[in-house]
This record gives C-alpha cells, structure tokens and sequence, in this order.
C-alpha cells in the first residue's frame, strides 16, 4: 500500500466529490461573468470549510468550477463540446428510442450536460492539477481529486455522427482518453495529492439493466456494443492502462446507481454481485460504493474484493432529508468490518452532494450535517479498536 495511504486514518472520512453551488456561483457560471473564477475561489473555499467544520479527514474542493462531475472538461480539452441531452437528440440514431428515454426521467433534457467528442481529444491546460493547487495553499489535510473515468468518457462521449471522423470507434477514442488521465494522474502524482478518485457511473448500468440497454439515462452513455461482458472488459483495460505504474496517490473508482433523483424508484437497484469480478482485476487501491440504501444489496459480498483492496463505504443518502445518526451509521459500518477488517474502510455518502451544478442532491446545510454524523461514527468506531 503506498505511503499516503499508510498516513490516513482509520475509517477516514471523506465525500465523494461535489458539493452544492452557491446562487451567486451558479449565475455566474450561467452568464460566464467576469467575476467567475473569484466566486469559484470562494465557493472552493466555503466547501472546504464546512467539510473541515465536519470533520472530514479527506478534504475535496467540491467541484465548484465544474458545471457537472465530467462536462467542465470541455473548458480544458480540445476535441470535446458541451451538448445537452435536448441537444444530441438531433444526432443521435435512434431518435424514437432516445425521445421515450429521456421521457422516463423526472429531469428536463436540458438540464443534463453531456461533454461529446467532436474533434481530436488533446488537453488545453491541466485537467484538475491547478484546483488541486489552489486546494493544497489552503489546507494541510489529505485531499482528494477527483477526475471522470476512462470508460465514461468513451462511453458517453462518443456519438457516431459527431465522432467517427476523428475517432472511427470508441477504441480509438480510448487510446487518447488514456493518454490524457494518464498524463493528469501522473502531474498530480508529482504535486502530491493523496488520493485520486475516477468516476465511473454507468457500470452498474451494465450490469443491472439488461443485454438490451445500448444507452442509458445516466451521463448520456449513448454508445455502447450489446454485450455488457465486452464492456466491463474495456473497462478494466482502459484504467488498468491509466494508473499502471504510477505511484503516490491512493487511487480510488467511484461507482454509483444514478444521483440525479430523489426518487429511489427510478435509480438503479442491484448487488454488486456481477461487478466484483471485473472490479477485481482493476488495478486501483480503493472502491467507492453505494451502500446506504437497500438498493445495493449486502455489504459483506466485498469480503470477495483481493484482501489488498479497500472500500470507500456509503453508508449515508445524499439523497435525503434525514440525517443518519452516527450510532447507525457505526453499526451499519461494524457489518463491513466483520467482513474486512477495520484498517480496508473509509467512509463517505453514497454519491456527490451537488453533482450537476444546476440541480443539488441537497443543500449545505443538510449535507454538512450528513458528513458531521459520518466524523462522529468514525469515532465511535476507533475507540473500538
């Protein structure tokens, strides 16, 4: 295990990623305004506060540059347009089958942004190393960045009418998305991040919405080959291909069920179970999995995870109202352990707070009050050892 990961504390405490946007941010992200980048510093420096106010152990800086957890790389890469779902209805090849899939979601089609391959992928400017050093004059704690995974960037990124001419398939596409996370992972490596965290939603999609599903409504995912196993295979290629070889950071994948809703019934639901077996072969220090909700099925089936492997465990709802209470969120904890041992577990909410800046999963308050029961827990939990 590498040497930021030997620093961390037991059952440390972290989010995921995002956080929710000030109004003054979100307008002005809107407009563009000429005080953008302060109100971001602002807003970056207002998220690290209450996370630190929280107690968190593992800090971020909340996203609050990013319009959504992977579309802000439009600003940072040639190659790439940021279209709304309204907008690739026009491109995309079944209109009919996209039309009645955006119809079953309780968002507007406008509301979802999705970062579409247009031209030659090549970075601008740093991806995220720039946040991070803003971040790190800051603060002394740990801190996370986090960056969209390889596989949801050919994923959803590549749209036939609007790709092919630079990338024929999705394949080709991979070869240059590598290159540029790898190139990121390696800058933040030399800049000493702690831990590096790739987002990579749509594999439970995969795996839990059946061989014929060839597009989804989490991040757009429009293309993808009508075989999941095929897939889940690109997948382990492509971030076994990214972070091979690279040390320092604590590297981390993030998979979710969709954060989009408050409504559970229209979020993915399913074990893990047809996951751990290609997660097993990703060459990644940490998962970050849901686990707060009945959804996710039980935890203990991680004890199947390789025993040099450790688990961001969610184990309370971004979702929600009600905040757990660290006596609960300790005993759900106490259920992962008897399964891995208390020195493989961190502890996180299920998803991001704010992961589309126009539509929070919560306000700050709430959210704050979330990571506050989750700081307690793990105190309870390390006086028990």
């Amino acid at each position: 295990m590498n040497a930021s990961a030997r620093d961390l504390p037991r059952f440390a405490v972290t989010s995921v990623g995002s956080w929710p946007r000030p109004p003054e941010l979100l307008r002005a992200l809107k407009r563009k305004t000429p005080d953008l980048v302060e109100l971001q510093d602002k807003a970056v420096l207002g998220a690290l506060a209450a996370q630190v106010e929280a107690g968190v152990d593992i800090v971020t800086d909340g996203e609050q540059r990013r319009d959504n957890f992977y579309s802000f790389l439009t600003d940072r890469v040639e190659g790439m347009r940021l279209m709304s779902m309204a907008d690739l209805l026009d491109h995309v090849e079944d209109k009919a089958a996209f039309e009645a899939l955006l119809q079953t979601l309780d968002v507007p089609a406008y509301a979802i942004k999705n970062a579409t391959i247009v031209g030659p992928v090549r970075a601008r400017k740093p991806l995220v190393l720039d946040d991070y050093e803003f971040l790190r004059k800051h603060t002394d704690k740990p801190i996370k960045v986090t960056l969209p995974g390889p596989y949801l960037l050919c994923r959803s990124g590549w749209v036939e009418a609007l790709s092919k001419d630079s990338y024929p398939t999705r394949e080709k596409l991979g070869d240059d998305i590598v290159g540029l996370l790898r190139t990121e992972l390696l800058e933040l490596a030399r800049a000493g991040a702690d831990v590096v965290q790739f987002d990579e939603p749509v594999l439970t999609e995969l795996v839990f919405a059946g061989k014929s599903s060839t597009r989804t409504f989490m991040c757009a995912a429009l293309a993808a080959s009508a075989s999941p196993e095929s897939e889940l295979e690109l997948a382990v290629d492509l971030i076994n291909r990214v972070v091979d070889g690279v040390d320092g950071p604590l590297t981390a994948l993030h998979v979710c069920r969709g954060n989009w809703s408050r409504d559970e019934d229209v979020l993915l639901a399913g074990s893990y179970d047809g996951l751990i077996p290609y997660l097993s072969r990703m060459n990644v220090d940490q998962f970050v999995l849901e686990y707060a909700t009945p959804r996710a099925g039980d935890p203990a089936l991680l004890a199947q995870l390789p025993s040099d492997r450790w688990v961001g465990f969610g184990v309370v709802n971004p979702r929600t109202e009600e905040v757990e209470s660290p006596e609960w969120i300790a005993d759900r904890v106490r259920s992962l352990v008897s399964a891995l041992g208390h020195d493989r577990i961190h502890l996180n909410p299920d998803c991001g707070f704010g992961t589309f800046a126009e539509r929070p999963m919560n306000d700050v308050e709430t959210a704050k009050a979330k990571l506050t029961a989750l700081a307690r827990a793990a105190e309870i939990l390390r006086r028990e050892v």
